[in-house]
């Protein structure tokens, strides 16, 4: 394999969108964001529309890591490319959107503490891509597909927009909260010990220093990011869902976290229905994830089946390992997806 990069089959556009929607956002971060948009092979030179295909990152992800290389491992990017190149799936429009914020990811939710990210999502990045290239502009040909945060995004967001999105992809998605959010609540309070039990003092220090170089800081960024986004006070401020000295949980605050986990709405009636009008949902793990999300992708699956979503819509699959390196799941999701939109 060589190690560096090689010209694609398709071709990746690198855009930028003017988000309305994040102009003075609660964090101060950038509303003008970078927006890549792959094209097939055969788009340039022909005039046919294509399905489109969304993809999100996990947390502390951004952009630009889809493109990072690693060794004996291409970047996305171009396993996205070869999906197409050798004819696996027939193409798509494969579009990768950056929603990162200063605490590291946004959860893809609308929030007094991060911002619109979900708005942005859908009012914004789909209605963007649709009008500059040749995209089926209908839910049952655009699916979303993304790792961890991204998993979770890519959960709910075909609940909350199933007029927009109409299948999807989770790897490794963050669900079943009490096996993947508990544990981190504990080891936050430990590590907040050096800090008097305050996060934002280890936020001050964190942010003054070469990032994660102590233990527990991708807990704690972790933690404050996904209070920001699931639990922030009126004026934004990120509220723990636990009593940072004994772990303690905050059931008024924990609720909230709750009502975000993805095996729990599938409970609500119209989250249920929107899964329910799913064409496609793949849902795999690792079979030692830390974050035990490979439980997680169980329960999910389960719930699928208990909501009555017919086996033939649903691949579910545990691949050896945790939750990093997997990046080669990714391809295999996205030809999966591509055979299954609408065209």
């Amino acid at each position: 394999m060589l190690p560096w990069s090689y010209d694609l089959a398709g071709q990746l556009h690198q855009e930028t969108i003017d988000s309305e929607l994040l102009r003075d956002n609660p964090l101060g971060d950038p509303h003008v964001r970078p927006l890549w948009v792959y094209t097939p092979p055969g788009y340039e030179s022909g005039s046919g529309r294509y399905p489109s295909i969304y993809v999100i990152q996990g947390y502390s992800g951004h952009l630009g890591m889809w493109a990072n290389r690693t060794p004996f491992r291409q970047p996305f990017v171009e396993t996205a490319d070869e999906v197409f190149a050798r004819d696996e799936a027939p193409g798509c429009i494969v579009v990768y959107v950056d929603a990162w914020t200063a605490y590291g990811g946004s959860q893809f939710v609308d929030s007094l503490g991060t911002g619109r990210y979900h708005s942005y999502l859908c009012d914004e990045v789909v209605p963007f891509v649709d009008a500059r290239f040749r995209t089926l502009n209908s839910p049952a040909s655009r699916a979303i597909s993304g790792k961890s945060s991204g998993g979770f995004g890519a959960m709910i967001t075909p609940m909350l927009r199933p007029d927009l999105f109409g299948a999807l992809a989770t790897h490794a998605g963050d669900n079943l909260y009490e096996h993947s959010y508990l544990p981190e609540f504990a080891k936050a309070a430990r590590a907040l010990r050096e800090y008097d039990h305050d996060v934002q003092k280890w936020w001050a220090d964190f942010q003054g220093r070469t990032a994660f170089t102590k233990e527990h800081d991708m807990s704690l960024v972790m933690v404050l990011g996904c209070s920001a986004a699931f639990s922030p006070a009126d004026d934004g401020t990120p509220l723990l869902p636990f009593d940072p000295r004994s772990a303690e949980l905050i059931p008024a605050l924990w609720e909230k976290w709750l009502a975000w986990d993805p095996v729990r709405m599938l409970s609500v009636d119209g989250y249920a229905d929107a899964m329910r009008s799913q064409r496609a949902i793949w849902i795999d793990g690792g079979t030692r994830d830390e974050w035990f999300l490979d439980l997680g992708a169980e329960a999910f699956r389960a719930g699928l089946s208990r909501i009555g979503v017919p086996d033939d819509r649903v691949h579910f699959e545990l691949f050896p390992g945790g939750h990093g390196g997997i990046d080669y799941r990714y391809p295999l999701a996205l030809a999966w997806l591509a055979q299954r939109l609408e065209r």
